[in-house]
């Protein structure tokens, strides 16, 4: 009996219902780690098998059959390694969110999650059952006793306990936990604390996390894998949202880790994580779904600023073009800012002024509108005609459309359907203004410079006032409290929930506080029909924060 035993963890991306393409690549990771690491057991994520969340695929009986004979082959062809693979497990009428041991041609042990979640984004319920004689998953390898949970069974103390009692000398624990900030903190206190628990009666357990990476839509799962000695030690996290082998050495008499192969993180600040996640959203969304380039309007303001530097960190310079679309209200450092920042990116910068389809509009409409005053419909109307045009570009060539609306913008409504909030995807739609702010000034630091030299995004475009320049000398800050205001009382309101008096108790105007609540309760119909965008906080909208439209509650 060796000392060690090696364990290399899969923490990579396996796409949501791509079953066949997941299961040759897993079958293909099994004899990687068995012949090149070295491997005794290889661990896969949660429902590795068919990506997750696989949400009303579930529900396909054809799926389920793909799911479970995929599984067989998988199990069929494993020999000389344990490896241990999640998938959704169909038992007659009931489907269970399940991990699998596999070795010497077959499944030996198959694990059933107890705990399901079913809050923030999760709907696991809905879809998934606990078995009521479901007990504790324990095998061996060479000698050494392994138990198994999976995901939020580790949020509770019963399912690795009862591993533990069973004789479990190392953990294994395979996730799919979307990232959101600050998180980390939260999960390594958890599992320091599941350790010490796992003492109470013995020398305790080592435990190993591995987390699944990559973009899902709006959600965002970023590794950032970890391993714990048994007197609770968490080592360093894997680099987050980083595909990787992580291979480590578990040493039998003291139950902890040795790093073999294990690339952690040189920056795990909150907008070092924040900028990783809407570029590999960026990137996975467009991936998966089949688009290789991008487009963008880009008007020399801060937000599609930082969402053309998103783009090309995402897909490349030459993968992305940039519209700027000048009306009679565009001011001359707003053309100038976006050629200097397509031109230090490298990008290629396309001029449609919007006057001509503009004055369409208002000649069509001039009889209709006849003494009617000017008001937000023309404004609407330019936003619109800039909408139409980009669609028209990327129908015309291909290519996936960009949003740049920031939380701040689709909190209060200040963005226009079918104009400014025309496209498939949209990066920053999960950060606050104040947040955008911050990023763009990581990113021209910390983050690198850009390809051609300058900044990546030109300082004027950080410090002039925000403008949606559709009327004379407009500002945000006109209609908008202070975006330093409005995003604390936003952040108080969305994420976390508080009441009108709440925030007011806590020392902001009033008045100020009504009209903030006032707008977010009648946006809400615009953010149900918003492009899904990377999720970053507590309480993204649509997925996480669910409202209803017509809704009469008013605090």
């Amino acid at each position: 009996m060796s000392k060690t035993l090696r364990i290399a963890m899969a923490q990579f991306d396996f796409p949501v219902g791509a079953v066949r393409q997941n299961a040759e690549r897993i079958l293909a990771m099994i004899q990687e780690a068995r012949d090149d690491y070295s491997a005794d057991v290889v661990l896969f994520p949660e429902l590795a098998l068919s990506g997750y969340p696989p949400e009303d695929l579930l529900m396909r009986p054809g799926f389920l059959a793909d799911c479970h004979d995929t599984l067989e082959e998988i199990a069929s062809q494993v020999q000389g390694i344990t490896a241990v693979v999640g998938w959704p497990q169909a038992a007659g009428s009931v489907v269970y969110n399940a991990a699998s041991v596999l070795r010497d041609g077959r499944v030996t042990h198959t694990y059933r999650k107890r705990e399901l979640p079913n809050y923030a984004v999760f709907d696991e319920r809905r879809y998934f059952s606990v078995d009521p004689d479901s007990e504790a998953c324990v095998f061996e390898v060479d000698g050494l006793r392994i138990g198994l949970v999976i995901c939020e069974d580790l949020w509770f103390a019963e399912p690795m306990a009862e591993a533990v009692d069973a004789g479990a000398e190392l953990m294994l624990v395979p996730n799919a936990s979307p990232f959101e900030r600050d998180k980390h903190a939260d999960r390594d206190a958890l599992i320091g604390r599941r350790i010490r628990e796992s003492r109470a009666h013995g020398p305790g357990v080592g435990l190993a996390y591995l987390n699944v990476v990559g973009g899902q839509d709006a959600l965002m799962f970023d590794g950032a894998s970890v391993v714990a000695d048994a007197d609770g030690s968490v080592h360093p996290a894997a680099a987050a949202f980083t595909d990787q082998w992580l291979v480590v050495d578990f040493n039998r008499e003291t139950r902890s880790f040795m790093p073999v192969q294990w690339m952690d993180d040189g920056d795990e600040s909150r907008d070092a994580l924040a900028w990783r996640a809407v570029v590999r959203g960026t990137q996975d969304y467009c991936r998966k779904n089949g688009f290789g380039k991008v487009w963008l309007g880009l008007s020399g303001g801060i937000d599609s600023s930082v969402v053309l530097a998103i783009a090309v960190d995402a897909l490349g310079a030459e993968n992305v073009t940039a519209v700027r679309m000048p009306s009679r209200y565009t001011a001359d450092l707003s053309n100038d800012l976006a050629a200097i920042q397509c031109a230090s990116l490298g990008v290629e910068l396309l001029t449609l002024p919007i006057e001509k389809p503009f004055q369409g509009f208002l000649d069509a409409l001039e009889e209709t509108f006849a003494g009617q005053p000017v008001d937000v419909t023309e404004e609407n109307l330019q936003s619109r005609t800039r909408g139409a045009l980009l669609m028209a570009l990327s129908n015309k060539f291909g290519g996936l459309l960009l949003t740049t609306g920031n939380k701040s913008e689709y909190a209060v409504g200040y963005a226009t359907i079918y104009g400014d909030m025309c496209g498939g995807y949209a990066p920053i739609k999960d950060l606050y203004k104040t947040e955008v702010y911050a990023l763009s000034r990581w990113r021209n630091t910390v983050g690198g410079s850009a390809p051609n030299g300058g900044m990546v995004i030109p300082q004027e475009v950080i410090e002039r006032p925000p403008s949606a320049e559709l009327r004379a000398d407009q500002k945000d800050q006109d209609s908008l409290p202070p975006y330093d205001v409005l995003d604390a009382i936003l952040l108080r309101h969305v994420d976390q929930e508080q009441s009108r008096d709440d925030i007011v108790s806590a020392g902001y105007d009033a008045a100020t506080v009504d009209k903030v609540l006032r707008l977010v309760r009648i946006s809400e119909w615009k953010r149900h029909q918003s492009a899904p965008g990377p999720k970053v906080s507590r309480r993204a909208f649509s997925r996480e924060r669910r409202y209803p439209i017509t809704n009469g509650y008013g605090t």
